[in-house]
């Protein structure tokens, strides 16, 4: 229980919200609330105040801080080392997929192998991904953004440039291919913030010089393509992303225009780790990773 609500503190103060911190953890918000409560009434101590409708960490809760983060760290460190423990071919392996569709055919070769290993795959975006896998939330993470951290160990998985998807009876959904400045007229779906194929896509709008009519945000690429399925606008996919469905229309740009590698990266202190390695052996590294 003690651990929990340091967490529940750690994770508050990370992201300076309650709510955000619940989400972030599988909690409710009263929760993490009573959580850190808790932590106050039985130390005496004030963790938080309360500063212009804002959460701000105590002088107290800052000096707590490195020492709760060091503790969850090694918390971290030990349940990896008991996942990985044991028989050759058992265990839990964790990916943290920024798109799960470059690794689906590695994670069927490794599970053909290791088939009493039980993988996880958990979505975010490429941000996301990466603060799990430095948090040791998850072994392995896929990502759109190129780490050149030296603590990293980097594959390059594909590399698919821009794609249009609409629907099937949009206006652009008669052309073989397009350009990008006919988006100009085009009620436009976007991915949120942090997402390698939102900021590739406003790359291509702005040298294009291209402003659509209106713009919608939604935050997950298959709510996206729902959205689409249903006419509400039309969306930048990487090429490789933009799956088949009868309602939509996958249409390539005659322009130049941003491709998206994706990358798998594990922390190098542990890839020599068996279900790491494991894994790592059934990936077919591009050229240029």
């Amino acid at each position: 229980m003690f651990v929990t609500q340091l967490k529940s503190f750690f994770m508050v103060a990370r992201l300076g919200s309650i709510t955000l911190a619940a989400k972030h953890l599988g909690l409710s918000q009263p929760t993490v609330t009573t959580q850190i409560r808790a932590l106050e009434e039985h130390y005496g101590i004030e963790l938080f105040r309360r500063q212009g409708g804002r959460l701000v960490v105590s002088d107290d809760g800052v000096r707590l801080l490195p020492m709760v983060d060091a503790l969850l760290q090694q918390q971290n460190h030990v349940e990896f080392a008991l996942r990985n423990a044991g028989d050759e071919d058992q265990g839990q392996l964790r990916i943290g997929a920024a798109a799960p569709y470059y690794i689906l055919d590695i994670v069927k070769r490794f599970q053909q192998k290791y088939p009493r290993v039980d993988v996880v795959i958990g979505a975010g975006n490429s941000r996301q991904t990466g603060e799990a896998l430095r948090e040791f939330r998850v072994d392995l993470a896929t990502s759109s953004h190129r780490e050149d951290d030296a603590r990293l160990l980097r594959v390059l998985l594909g590399a698919d440039p821009l794609t249009l998807v609409v629907h099937r009876t949009h206006a652009l959904a008669r052309y073989q291919s397009v350009r990008v400045k006919q988006l100009a007229g085009c009620d436009l779906i976007t991915r949120e913030h942090g997402s390698m194929t939102r900021e590739k896509m406003e790359e291509m709008l702005a040298a294009a010089e291209v402003t659509p009519q209106r713009t919608m945000e939604i935050a997950s690429r298959e709510a996206v393509r729902e959205a689409i399925i249903r006419n509400m606008g039309v969306s930048v996919f990487a090429e490789h992303e933009a799956s088949a469905h009868p309602e939509l229309v996958v249409l390539r740009f005659d322009d130049e225009v941003p491709r998206i590698d994706e990358y798998l990266y594990c922390l190098k202190e542990r890839r020599e780790a068996r279900l790491i390695a494991a894994f790592l052996a059934e990936c077919t590294p591009l050229p240029g990773g």
